[in-house]
């Protein structure tokens, strides 16, 4: 094994993690360092030095939302993609039948780019002092943005993988063989202190605020949410001592070191509780609001639909009632397009419109439906998921998952109740405000529910609004869409099954009322489509996991804050947990819950699953929630229901009949709790452990 002649430590700790050919030319690590000279004694290069490790950030392996192909993790969530003629698609994916590769390269992508930002970033901060040339506040802010991204990349592969091999900084013997560089994972408790003592350095020097010009660098507020995250997961069963055995007994390094904690610590909820709320302390973010609108006549941009008197919220103006906003509004824009980053106050980080090559405006191309919008129509949801968004008094809806009644884990979680019967009709417009002016026809089950479920669900016969449509295209605007079998949009309408909502309910998340494509002519066409920002994280996860921390402590807890400046008493307060969970349900339009919800540890967690469910849709998160809290052996293993799409207008009642969709099939195997890593990474790295249910190389 040749020797590497190196001069920056961290070139030499990653070249065992990187499992690229050209990694180990020490020939082209030399040149390298002739060049690092020049970097960092030159303003525009080590602006762009650092700006690469933006760029890792970007790549489309490292997206939090997205379209099918890097991040097949966004459709755990009861989200699906289609296409039949894909090998590698939806359907293998389910059912865990792709290999350690992953799903399009995924497994190799994730690794290889997280560790590639991880190198880039901590190279800059191993020479940045070097620049005389940028003031010391500048430099201290590079360094603050370089600790954020170091931290971002880890916790990336951490929550892919699992615990991960921490690179040292320095201290490396670079005399050693190559194969003696080669580092084991570190337990996931040191990946946590790790990634949350970078944050701490970040969120030390870095401002409370950006311009517009710099909206995707991290903030203060970045890192200590990023924080706040990571410290759920930490204190989540699958990663806080309840793992299987199964997880847990694979998870050993080859010296005997065990990587996941072997016991249970309350206090590790009480840490993720005090994180949060230095996030809330910084009295900067809020959740974002549209105003009331009381104009009528604009189909797109409807007068706003007041909820039902409550009592509480309905008496009250924002932030402690919704009598002066828009839920409805409220919720579609803030994914939509309608709102650029740098007005919105709930977003705390993203990476703007910088999200690779299968970004949030190929999924809405996917989810426009075809005949009308242009689109693929292939991107829908589940019956599942449109069960869980509540009516609008906050009640069920009658019927809520009760294709899953005798499932094991679904005790509780379904409503045998009748699902509303009959459709529509022209002279009940009036009566459902909710449906538009062209919502004759439509089921009865999807009348009165809350505001989420319009600006998230597209339902048979949902109006899309097409407002960029062009005369010269034979297009139009606001068409109700119906997916009857042989209909305008159902199935076998004239194009091949791969462009069909297999389960008759498509997502109108993300997709602004200007939104329209033209894939007839271009594939993936954007050309009409609003740019989105990424939500990667917001203030309403952060009120999320103050609330679900508390929930889970019986004991209290004296936690510093993360400047030391004050000292947070935690414990499951109920007047605490509703801080964290009241905003999000009167933004939504909902009822808060009853006291004797609150005051039932395992009710109130089983209300918060389903608001994560409910709020954070199509955002990237259910994957690993329901693997955090160890659900997805029940979750992602019942068989997946819709609409018939085979059912024709003529037989509706057939058609709103949730059935199962055998073309997408569901599965959980014990290999699924974590990615795999790839067969390359582990041929570079002698002391890499692969996770349980994956196989070594040959």
């Amino acid at each position: 094994m040749k020797k590497l002649i190196v001069i920056l430590s961290f070139t030499v700790g990653l070249i065992s993690l990187a499992g690229c050919s050209d990694y180990l030319d020490s020939d082209y690590i030399f040149d390298e360092r002739m060049s690092i000279d020049d970097v960092f004694h030159n303003k525009d290069y080590t602006n762009n030095w650092l700006a690469r490790g933006y760029a890792f950030l970007a790549n489309g392996y490292l997206q939090d939302v997205g379209s099918k192909k890097n991040i097949p993790f966004n459709f755990a969530d009861d989200m699906y993609y289609w296409e039949d003629s894909d090998a590698n698609g939806y359907r293998k994916w389910k059912s865990g039948q792709y290999n350690e590769n992953g799903v399009y390269g995924s497994s190799s992508g994730i690794w290889q780019n997280a560790y590639k930002g991880i190198r880039q970033v901590s190279i800059f901060l191993n020479n940045i002092d070097k620049n005389e040339l940028f003031t010391p506040e500048e430099i201290a802010d590079f360094k603050g943005q370089a600790h954020f991204l170091r931290a971002y990349f880890y916790w990336l592969t951490l929550r892919a993988f699992g615990p991960v091999p921490i690179i040292p900084d320095e201290g490396i013997d670079y005399t050693q063989e190559y194969d003696e560089l080669a580092y084991p994972r570190n337990s996931y408790d040191e990946c946590v202190e790790y990634i949350t003592n970078e944050l701490l350095k970040a969120a030390n020097v870095l401002p409370l605020q950006r311009g517009v010009q710099e909206i995707t660098r991290p903030t203060r507020g970045a890192a200590l949410a990023l924080r706040a995250k990571v410290l759920l997961y930490a204190a989540s069963p699958l990663f806080n001592g309840k793992a299987p055995d199964v997880v847990s007994l694979a998870l050993i390094n080859k010296d005997g070191k065990r990587l996941l904690p072997e016991s249970y610590d309350e206090s590790k909820w009480a840490k993720a509780a005090a994180a949060a709320k230095d996030v809330m302390d910084l009295n900067f973010y809020g959740l974002h609001v549209a105003n009331y609108n009381a104009s009528e006549g604009n189909i797109a941009y409807p007068k706003t639909i007041v909820p039902p008197v409550d009592g509480d919220f309905s008496e009250q103006d924002w932030p402690n009632g919704w009598k002066n906003i828009d839920p409805f509004q409220s919720y579609r824009e803030l994914f939509d397009g309608s709102i650029i980053a740098s007005q919105n106050e709930e977003l705390i980080f993203t990476r703007g419109t910088n999200q690779g090559s299968e970004g949030i405006g190929v999924m809405v191309v996917h989810q426009l439906p075809r005949s009308g919008g242009g689109g693929y129509g292939s991107h829908g949801m589940t019956q599942k998921q449109c069960d869980a968004y509540y009516m609008n008094d906050g009640e069920d809806c009658p019927g809520m998952n009760d294709m899953y009644e005798g499932y094991t884990g679904y005790e509780g979680r379904y409503n045998t109740n009748s699902r509303p019967a009959g459709y529509v009709e022209a002279g009940e417009l009036a009566q459902y405000p909710e449906l538009g002016p062209l919502g004759e026809g439509v089921s009865k089950q999807y009348v009165n529910r809350e505001p989420r479920f319009y600006a998230s669900v597209a339902y048979n016969g949902s109006t899309w609004n097409f407002l960029n449509a062009e005369d010269s295209k034979n297009e139009e605007k606001n068409i109700p869409i119906f997916y009857y079998r042989g209909g305008y949009k159902g199935y076998n309408n004239g194009y091949t099954s791969g462009y069909t909502l297999q389960t008759g309910i498509g997502v109108k998340k993300y997709v602004h009322p200007d939104d329209i494509s033209y894939t007839e002519k271009t594939a993936y066409d954007q050309s009409r489509i609003e740019k989105k920002t990424d939500p990667a994280i917001r203030y309403a996860e952060i009120l999320m996991i103050y609330a679900e921390a508390l929930n889970e402590l019986i004991g209290s807890y004296e936690i510093p804050s993360w400047d030391g400046n004050k000292i947070h008493s935690v414990s499951r307060d109920i007047n605490e947990m509703k801080k964290g969970i009241r905003p999000i349900r009167c933004r939504a339009g909902l009822p808060d819950y009853s006291m004797e919800v609150y005051g039932n540890q395992d009710r109130f967690r089983t209300k918060l699953k389903r608001e994560w469910q409910i709020e954070f849709f199509a955002e990237g998160h259910r994957y690993w929630d329901l693997r955090r809290w160890m659900d997805a052996p029940v979750e992602e293993a019942v068989p997946v229901y819709g609409c018939n799409i085979l059912a024709t207008e003529a037989m509706k009642d057939q058609f709103h009949t949730p059935t199962m969709c055998t073309t997408l099939p569901t599965i959980f195997a014990t290999k699924m709790w974590l990615w795999p890593i790839n067969h390359e990474e582990l041929k570079h790295n002698i002391n890499l452990i692969q996770n349980p249910g994956w196989t070594n190389p040959e």
